[in-house]
């Protein structure tokens, strides 16, 4: 059954549910002919991810030293995106742990799996290269 908002010549707005599209309008309870009006349109679906792991505090002061409403608070909405991630992984980001993030790497954090040669070189010389002994070269 088809839902459609329908108003009469007499002015009177009403719903009725129609079998099919095809079917014709049915007359209003005041004898007088109809009309099919647009509906208001309805947005459904919309997800809210709610807050990022970026945006969860990260100090004392952040959960205003340790209080309970505010722990529990950042529990329920961290516990909510685990599951959330577990569903759709491209949520999560890059979840590698930091292994550097202090001076060359402020910028540019140095994380678990990325080339450690090259990212230590490029930060530390300017080049892409590492830096290699050849074979019966000087050190």
């Amino acid at each position: 059954m088809i839902l459609y908002d329908l108003r009469c010549t007499a002015g009177h707005r009403f719903e009725a549910g129609l079998a099919s599209m095809f079917d014709d309008n049915p007359d209003c309870p005041c004898g007088a002919t109809t009309s099919r009006v647009p509906s208001a349109v309805r947005q459904l679906g919309t997800a809210d991810t709610g807050r990022s792991r970026e945006e969860m505090p990260t100090t004392w002061r952040g959960i205003r030293q340790g209080h309970p409403d505010v722990v529990r608070g950042w529990h329920r909405e961290m516990t909510r995106r685990e599951k959330l991630e577990e569903t759709h992984p491209e949520l999560a980001g890059d979840r590698r742990p930091v292994l550097a993030h202090e001076r060359y790497f402020e910028g540019r954090p140095l994380k678990a799996g990325d080339p450690l040669a090259t990212r230590v070189a490029q930060a530390t010389f300017g080049t892409t290269t590492p830096a290699s002994t050849s074979e019966g070269g000087t050190r």
